[in-house]
């Protein structure tokens, strides 16, 4: 811009800051003032930023406002607004235009702005003025916060705003043009920054517990300090070069060098030993040119093979919109000083500051106390330093803050975010690419960093590392993630770099997957999918409203029942018109417009067969809408009455939804809005890789990695193997050579085997060989497979390719049953005819014995039924346990001999159901027992247990002791209420008990144990932790994992002991996930009854321990008294056992008959227990209560980590 088009009145201000003679600054008495004249211009500047151009023209940086700062820095007021208007014109442009403008005259003030910010930035390439920022900065931070005021923390924001805002104008790389190893501006400006100390403020700032304010700013100015940098290139500074860069270079160097040895052959056997002047013409044969002869080729024979028919063709302009997206990050190598500088700074930065700085910034990343995208920053860190740490000297500790699983959590969810808002918000869709590489890449830092902790030889190290591959490799997302980005990579706004660090990424993640599956054997993982809902049939809709279409035929039969009834009605004039209301009164409808309505609950009583009602409705209804005669008029004769009656019968009636339908139907939207919340259903199932490969088998993968091996020459060779490694597994693994075949494929092949320095991508090379002989091995065979390079090609046509066209319809027909023929529908239609009403016969399996057809099964005849319209739903021939409902005289009478047969047997019910003639479920039979009075209630029928033989060699007071605990563990079995319940199931349920109860023991052995060594405190403390978690979870409605915590030195104690530890496991209390968890967990699948008979089974020794004086003998002379020893003994117990159930005391204590006092015990316990409670008890007793269980195959099953934790 023009210095003297600028404005008269800024140009005065500037002119009244002061003056500059030689090095010295004089400033003018109006210097202050000037200096806020211009903030306050600043303010109000046009959306061109006319202002801050006009400024950058005068150079007022350079010359006014530096001099200034490093001169006059003692005037306080003065350098705090020279900071501020700094800070304001060095403001990147992006924030002054919000983003880069596409209109061409505001691009170019975009253009302008940002060319004053990079003169700005050289000229703060300066030891001095980095010094007076620094020694400002270190005095206020000597101060305390009780001294230090509001003004000096703005002052500290203020000077770290402007060091951000200079670091982050980028370079002009025309401009400047440096070659690595040279200092750029950048690099002057970072070395400025170490000479002034800033940087060990900048460490001060990140591990000081009293600056976490500043986190954020301080997180940011360093990702802007190591922008161009390496890491792993930054590690291994200082220390020579290493083998595997030498490797590479010397790689290069013979890449190059074979290249132009190549060129010189070629050169060489293209110059003939006589120059010709006369280059001739040549006849091309075969090869036709625009008309129909062939090509007239007028250049050397040397150049034919170059020929190509887009010779002198213009190019074709590729819109803006559909071109690649271009490179923005750049990586140089800086000078070797600031190399130096920067190494020691990242390794001070990891070993003080990174776990500290990192865990605050994403606290105010979760609590939203930053601002929009700051997240970019912490992700970019925790890629750059993890990789630097990793390179250095690998120290897991020195990154533990980002290396867990909410690290993986938090990534993936950001990832997925910009994932999806890449799709959504297309005109920004460029940014959110690039901030969907940054998580990438910290994705990537992760994975590698985990993969290096298998390496490491410290057991620690490993199994931390195994744990969050277990929790990676369980949950869905994580797998699907790579999938989603490759299907949806557009290289429009995603550039080469994004897609070359997917593969990478993909590459690692594979082959970490892969050798855990392979040194697990199974393994169990989360598997996702949609519930699908069901729609409804709109004849269950006519059925449910009562709009059910009737043929003229039926309405005319029903109305001569109808009119016998209606004769008689109509000459009784006393018929009860008031008890009938045409309308609802309490309806939101107005009585005058439910004259409809009246009309239908008319006609609904004549297709009911209720004349009499119907006729009383018409007449009340037309004494209250007498208007129109719409349903007669006041004269109306019995004849007409009957007609009309006639002509509502027969009337197509609109039909509205009654006020219970409407109920009904927005109860429904109620429970479709509750299943949306969980549409997804969550389950496990054994993973298999190469399941889990062919998800890649699909043509926009291959076109993904395809694109990234045309630049095969500038990728690295880490690059290159990464994709014949994932095209090698599907070509070889999984027999896919055929997704490969591609016109566009093999023309890179044909680049690659004809480029001299093939020799150093032998790998590539060899690979291409490989598919090329697979598809001329396959056009021998299919001579369509020429015609098939022309597309690409999904999993379905691959196979059509290799087995034979028309194989997939073989196999899908092959699934299909046999196609019906009209005879064979006619015999259908007649056996369904023929057995459709013979009661307790299954009407599909009668039909299969008859059929005289194909063999078809039962699904195919039902579904053919439906077809035919000869059943209205798949659900009517769904199996039932019986179809005989009614019971004849006969067979009551034989199920009462029954009864009377077998009741004093242990199982009534199991031979009443071996010996009755007509079967029928249990529930038929119990309830039949019931209505005949023959039982009282269901318990009555429950199966009585056997009590456990007394070996010979124990005492008789043992003995008696041994059968009540057998009494009292193993009581009746509670009757199953299920149809299709068979008769084996009960000597399994019997084994299940005997097992439980022996569960049971051993817990009270163990628990009487612990009492005996000491534990009677901690033991009271986790029985009162179990009862609390049974009532919270009975008040909840929900459970989760409960963990227990020890607060005082007797139960840590007790935790740590091994017997206390086996009684948890006995209870079933799970111990703590190594690296993950530290305190033990009561599960969630735990239900509030388990707990409590965990609780009691506790308590149970303790009060035996109360009773045993009781059943110690007073005197032990007394040999002779045995019986009166075993009956205290169970009446002892008897009473521990009622306290256990929370029963009333009994108060017949006397009473000599134990035995008749056990079984009232026995059926009390059964009135508490209910049968729901029963059966899940019969079910888990052996996988709750510790009993053994054989393991036929082992799985790994891989546990979500607690979040709770």
């Amino acid at each position: 811009m023009d210095l003297y088009m600028m404005n008269c009145e800024l140009l005065a201000t500037c002119s009244a800051l002061g003056y500059l003679e030689g090095d010295t600054y004089h400033k003018e008495p109006d210097c202050l003032e000037s200096v806020k004249d211009l903030i306050r211009y600043l303010r109000h500047e046009d959306e061109t930023r006319d202002v801050r151009q006009q400024l950058g023209a005068f150079q007022i940086m350079q010359s006014d406002l530096l001099p200034i700062l490093t001169q006059h820095h003692k005037d306080k007021p003065l350098f705090d607004a020279v900071i501020r208007l700094m800070v304001n014109l060095t403001q990147p442009a992006l924030l002054c235009f919000s983003s880069v403008p596409k209109e061409p005259s505001m691009r170019h003030h975009f253009i302008q702005v940002l060319t004053y910010l990079q003169a700005y930035k050289e000229a703060f390439a300066n030891e001095k003025t980095f010094g007076i920022l620094s020694e400002t900065l270190y005095e206020l931070l000597q101060l305390g916060w009780e001294e230090r005021q509001e003004e000096d923390n703005l002052l500290i924001e203020r000077i770290l705003l402007l060091v951000r805002n200079i670091l982050h104008v980028p370079a002009d790389f025309d401009q400047e043009k440096r070659i690595d190893d040279d200092a750029s501006v950048h690099d002057q400006l970072l070395w400025a920054i170490h000479l002034s100390g800033l940087d060990d403020l900048l460490l001060f700032l990140a591990s000081s517990p009293a600056e976490q304010q500043w986190s954020l700013h301080v997180l940011e100015i360093v990702s802007l300090m190591f922008r161009d940098q390496n890491p792993e290139q930054l590690a291994g500074v200082g220390q020579g070069r290493l083998a595997q860069e030498r490797s590479t270079d010397v790689a290069e160097l013979e890449v190059l060098r074979q290249r132009e040895m190549a060129e010189k052959k070629t050169r060489a056997l293209q110059r003939g030993n006589r120059h010709s002047r006369f280059g001739g013409s040549y006849i091309v044969q075969g090869l036709k040119s625009i008309g129909e002869r062939d090509l007239i080729f007028h250049k050397g024979l040397h150049n034919l093979r170059n020929y190509s028919s887009d010779l002198g063709k213009q190019p074709r302009r590729v819109p803006r919109r559909r071109r690649a997206a271009q490179e923005l990050s750049v990586q140089r190598r800086s000078a070797l000083n600031v190399r130096l500088f920067l190494r020691d700074f990242c390794s001070e930065f990891l070993e003080n500051c990174y776990n500290r700085l990192m865990g605050l910034v994403k606290d105010h990343l979760l609590r939203e106390k930053a601002q929009q995208h700051d997240e970019t920053y912490y992700m970019w860190a925790l890629a750059f330093f993890m990789a630097f740490n990793r390179a250095a000297s690998f120290q897991p500790g020195l990154v533990s803050e980002t290396l867990s699983v909410r690290t993986f959590h938090f990534i993936e969810q950001n990832l997925t975010n910009y994932y999806e808002m890449m799709l959504t918000d297309r005109k920004e869709a460029s940014s959110w690419a690039r901030r969907m590489h940054l998580a990438l890449k910290a994705y990537q830092e992760l994975l590698a960093t985990v993969n290096e902790m298998d390496m490491s030889p410290e057991e620690a190290v490993k199994e931390s590392s195994r744990i969050i591959k277990n929790n990676i490799f369980y949950v869905m997302e994580y797998r699907e993630l790579f999938l989603a980005l490759f299907r949806k990579f557009d290289e429009r706004c995603q550039p080469r770099s994004f897609l070359r660090d997917l593969v990478e990424t993909t590459h690692l993640f594979l082959k970490m997957l892969e050798r855990f599956c392979r040194n697990r054997g199974n393994l169990m993982v989360q598997n996702k999918r949609k519930k699908r809902k069901k729609k409804k049939k709109v004849l269950d809709q006519a059925v449910a409203s009562g709009n059910v279409p009737h043929s003229p035929e039926e309405l005319e039969t029903m109305w001569l029942i109808l009119a016998e009834q209606l004769q008689c009605c109509t000459q009784d004039p006393e018929l009860n018109v008031e008890s009938m209301v045409p309308f609802d009164a309490a309806s939101e409808v107005p009585v005058e417009e439910q004259r409809a309505e009246a009309m239908v609950r008319i006609q609904d009583c004549l297709l009911s067969g209720r004349a009499p009602q119907a006729l009383a409705l018409l007449r009340s209804a037309r004494e209250v809408w007498p208007e129109g005669d719409v349903f007669g008029s006041q004269n109306i004769s019995p004849e007409e009455e009957m007609q009309l009656l006639k002509q509502i019968l027969s009337a197509p009636l609109p039909r509205q939804q009654g006020p219970e339908e409407r109920g009904t139907e927005e109860e429904e939207e109620e429970e479709e809005e509750e299943e949306e919340l969980q549409v997804v259903q969550v389950s496990e199932k054994e993973f298999n890789f190469l399941d889990y490969l062919k998800r890649f088998a699909c043509s926009t993968v291959v076109r993904a990695y395809v694109l990234l091996l045309r630049s095969y020459q500038q990728n690295s060779a880490h690059t290159n193997h990464c994709v014949v490694k994932m095209l090698h597994r599907l070509a070889h693994d999984l027999k896919m050579e055929a997704l490969l075949f591609q016109l566009s494929v093999f023309c890179l092949f044909n680049r690659l085997l004809s480029d001299p320095a093939a020799g150093a991508y032998k790998e590539l090379v060899t690979f291409a060989k490989y598919i090329l002989g697979k598809f001329f091995a396959l056009a021998a065979v299919n001579q369509k497979a020429f015609v098939e390079l022309l597309f690409w090609k999904n999993t379905a046509v691959v196979r059509e390719m290799t087995e034979g066209y028309g194989s997939l319809d073989d196999r899908s027909s092959s699934r299909r049953g046999p196609v019906w023929s009209p005879e064979e529908e006619a015999q259908l239609r007649e056996l369904y005819l023929a057995h459709k009403d013979v009661e307790g016969q299954d009407v599909v399996e009668a039909i299969l014995a008859h059929l005289n057809t194909v063999p078809r099964t039962r699904k195919q005849v039902i579904h053919h039924l439906v077809r035919l319209g000869l059943a209205d739903s798949v659900k009517d021939f769904q199996r039932k346990g019986t179809n005989i409902v009614l019971w004849t005289e006969d067979q009551e009478l034989e199920l009462q001999r029954l009864f009377e047969e077998f009741q004093d047997s242990d199982d009534v019910l199991g031979h009443i159901m071996k010996n009755i003639t007509a079967k029928r479920s249990r529930a038929r039979i119990v309830d039949k027992l019931l209505a005949l009075g023959l039982v009282a209630e269901r318990r009555e029928l429950y199966k009585k247990r056997r009590k456990k033989l007394v070996p010979s060699n124990m005492p008789k007071d043992e003995g008696s002791l041994q059968d009540f605990c057998q009494e009292d563990l193993q009581d009746e079995e509670p009757l199953p209420e299920e149809e299709n319940e068979e008769d084996e199931e009960k000597e399994e349920s019997l084994d299940a008990e005997q097992d439980q109860g022996g569960s049971f023991l051993s817990t009270e052995n163990l628990g009487q144990g612990l009492h005996q060594e000491g534990f009677s405190a901690p033991l009271l403390w986790l029985h009162n932790c179990l009862i609390r978690a049974a009532d919270d979870r009975e008040e909840d409605g929900c459970s989760q994992a409960a963990p227990l915590v020890p607060l005082t030195e007797e139960n840590e104690e007790a935790m740590e002991n091994e017997q206390f530890q086996q009684l948890l496991y006995k209870l079933g209390i799970r111990p703590p996930v190594s690296g993950q968890e530290t305190f033990w967990r009561i599960p969630a699948k735990l239900s509030p009854t388990q707990l409590r008979r965990a609780a009691s089974a506790l308590g149970q020794p303790e009060k035996e321990e109360k009773l045993q004086p009781e059943l110690e003998p007073r005197d032990l002379g007394e040999q002779g008294s045995s019986e009166e020893h075993q009956a205290e003994a169970l009446r002892a117990l008897l009473l521990a056992r009622k306290k256990k159930v929370d029963l009333a005391p009994s108060e017949e204590e006397g009473t000599p008959g134990g035995k008749e006092q056990l079984k009232i015990a026995t059926k009390k316990r059964h009135l508490l227990d209910s049968d729901e409670e029963q059966e899940e008890d019969e079910g888990r007793s052996k996988a709750e209560m510790g009993a053994p269980i054989l393991q036929k195959k082992k799985r790994f099953l891989i546990e979500d980590e607690d979040e709770s934790d």
